[in-house]
């Protein structure tokens, strides 16, 4: 891990970024750290760096452990049984998509 300077990281990026391919970078600013570059391999590492830190998507995950906590989930079973039904459910529609296809000129 390096630690630099917002002045130093601003006439260095480049050579920063290259850093940050193995290992964070920390930037600080009158000696406190105010960010992390983190380099990124591929788009799917990307979108889970984004959605650990996406405040919507706390959001979302607090209501339904809130939801879970009252009472008002479902069990696992349950949550897989609809799972299945709806994935079997757009298979067959993708199905009926296929034929109707075929079958025209």
């Amino acid at each position: 891990m390096k630690i630099a300077s917002v002045a130093d990281v601003k006439a260095h990026l480049s050579s920063y970024l290259k850093a940050s391919a193995t290992g964070p970078v920390v930037v600080t600013r009158n000696g406190k750290a105010v960010a992390v570059l983190l380099g990124v391999r591929d788009d799917e590492e990307l979108e889970r760096m984004l959605l650990a830190h996406s405040r919507k998507l706390r959001a979302i995950l607090d209501a339904a452990d809130r939801r879970i906590d009252a009472g008002a989930g479902i069990g696992h079973d349950e949550f897989w049984q609809q799972v299945e039904s709806a994935t079997s459910a757009r298979e067959g529609n993708g199905r009926r998509k296929e034929r109707r296809t075929k079958r025209s000129p």
